[in-house]
């Protein structure tokens, strides 16, 4: 059996990106592994087993690069205006709401929201195949 269970992201300050994720999504923090040069958090939602693990490189004072390869990751949720309201009362500034409809069909409703460090996250609305 193969199993997806987290994707990492290294970031700058734990304290700020454990905040944000947990005030602008609801993840809580499932486990927090110590070493000399860095800390691992595992982050998640109480409805999931997948996690999201942020990765503190201790003594890194400068922002990670994302480069131009990094695209996002998403999250469902069930009333997308809810959510970009909680996005803007946690203190974060999400993008407008967009009804992505290229055929005429809605293929998704969705914003963009970025983290403390810059990484992008997509914000879908549930329904069609994000059910």
């Amino acid at each position: 059996m193969t199993k997806l269970v987290h994707s990492m992201i290294r970031v700058l300050n734990e304290t700020t990106s454990v905040q944000f994720y947990h005030d602008t999504f609801g993840l809580e923090v499932v486990d927090r592994l110590d070493f000399e040069s860095f800390t691992l958090i595992y982050m998640a939602l109480p409805t999931s087993t997948f996690e999201l693990e942020l990765t503190v490189n201790k003594g890194r004072d400068e922002p990670y690069d994302l480069g131009d390869g990094y695209g996002h990751i998403a999250l469902v949720v069930d009333d997308l205006e809810a959510a970009r309201d909680i996005a803007i009362k946690a203190g974060s500034e999400p993008g407008k709401i967009v009804d992505f409809r290229p055929g005429g069909d809605s293929v998704a409703k969705f914003f963009f929201i970025k983290d403390p460090d810059g990484y992008q996250i997509e914000v879908i609305e549930k329904g069609g195949r994000f059910a």
